[in-house]
């Protein structure tokens, strides 16, 4: 009887047993399975020189592995980035699926492709997920605002060798809850110690995963501690410490804000150079006024730097052209505001990037100086949305405290539950 019992309980738990559980607002706004296409959009869509990336969307449903081999093994071009977007899934599939990222040395990052040709704000209908899966390439545009890669979905991300998660995008994790289905009456001491077994080795996996992939042990002891009730968006701090992005400087798109006085945005954040903390910055370019462009500038205070702050922007274009000066403070921020004429800004426009220079003057006469480029890909289309949102010139631009960078809504049950 006792054989019996184990052995069906290995059945009820053996392939395909971990998938996830969602709930119905989790599950809003994503297909019920991975959906992976080719996608096209203007010039730089996916940055510099590139127009053309891989879209892997939706749940991480229990046959996702195979097809994206398939998928994968059809598509030549190794460079193309692969942008994801999911609450999560299988997380035994999310294993092979990001070894598979790594057996084709992939770019990934965190970013949702928006179909031109399917209804305005649904990408997941029945005519959407047709034309997706037609195999077609499809025209679309790419934006990282609320973008998430949660749950199962994080150790897909984790395969590629190059990882990319922007300001305003989600990598989030949390631990994974077993799920049996016991018929029969079998003895609680014995279900106990099966739980235990499965429990200690699904914890096992997960842990060799992530070091295969690189990334350090801290992130395991991390995810051990997040209930999977709750989900735990990495900080860019963490992104940086366990090496999953280590970029000095990630940025977000240029994106179009709308309202009483629409603007483009551009966020990014910084290491510092006196240890891991991060300062996050933020341009805006509001409509013209009396042919000038209106540029704000926003960062958090550096409270480690002492003395005189000097921001300075140049352009590829443009290198003589400087805009910027001493910004204020205000709260935890400091800014800075002035106008651009239009030539200095159509070469910034015709620029690939945006140099910017801070420099500190110490008390003691020395100066500090940080140099770092922001990229300039996208920002005219982002122009042509805002010159066609402008309200007429009177309207003045806001005022009041300086927003916190936007973050992706994780609120939500997450997605990545061990279960039969």
């Amino acid at each position: 009887m006792l054989a019996r019992i184990l052995l069906l309980a290995a059945l009820l738990t053996f392939p395909g047993a971990l998938h996830a559980e969602q709930t119905a607002t989790e599950k809003a706004g994503f297909a019920p399975s991975l959906t992976i296409y080719l996608a096209k959009g203007p010039p730089g869509a996916c940055g510099p020189g590139c127009d053309r990336w891989i879209a892997i969307e939706g749940e991480i449903d229990a046959n996702a592995a195979s097809r994206v081999r398939r998928f994968l093994a059809a598509v030549k071009d190794t460079q193309r980035p692969i942008y994801l977007h999911s609450p999560g899934g299988n997380v035994e599939q999310s294993y092979v699926i990001g070894r598979l990222l790594r057996s084709r040395k992939a770019v990934a990052r965190v970013g949702q492709t928006i179909a031109s040709a399917c209804a305005a704000g649904t990408q997941v209908d029945a005519a959407c997920l047709k034309a997706k899966n037609a195999g077609d390439e499809i025209e679309a545009d790419l934006t990282t605002y609320r973008a998430m890669c949660n749950s199962a979905c994080a150790y897909v991300f984790l395969g590629a060798t190059s990882r990319e998660v922007a300001p305003d995008a989600a990598l989030a994790v949390h631990n994974s809850r077993l799920v049996f289905a016991i018929h029969g009456h079998p003895p609680e001491a014995l279900v106990a110690e099966f739980r235990r077994r499965q429990t200690a080795s699904a914890d096992h996996q997960r842990a060799a995963y992530i070091a295969a992939m690189g990334i350090s042990r801290e992130l395991d002891d991390l995810i051990r501690t997040v209930k999977f009730e709750n989900l735990h968006v990495l900080t860019r701090a963490e992104l940086d410490r366990f090496g999953v992005d280590t970029r000095p400087v990630a940025e977000t798109m240029w994106r179009l804000v709308k309202g009483g006085r629409p603007y483009i945005s551009k966020f990014a954040t910084l290491r510092g150079d006196n240890g891991p903390s991060f300062r996050t910055m933020e341009w805006r370019l509001y409509c013209d006024s009396k042919n000038r462009v209106p540029l704000m500038f926003a960062a958090e205070i550096d409270e480690a730097a002492s003395g005189q702050h000097i921001v300075m922007m140049t352009a590829d274009a443009a290198p003589t052209e400087e805009a910027g000066g001493r910004p204020v403070r205000s709260g935890k921020y400091e800014m800075w505001s002035g106008s651009l004429d239009f030539g200095t800004f159509r070469a910034i426009m015709a620029s690939r990037s945006l140099h910017v220079r801070e420099t500190t003057q110490k008390p003691d006469q020395t100066a500090d100086t940080t140099k770092f480029d922001i990229d300039a890909t996208g920002l005219p289309s982002a122009w042509t949305q805002l010159s066609e949102s402008c309200p007429p010139p009177a309207t003045s631009a806001p005022r009041g405290p300086w927003p916190a960078i936007p973050q992706p809504k994780v609120d939500a049950t997450p997605s990545a539950a061990p279960s039969p």
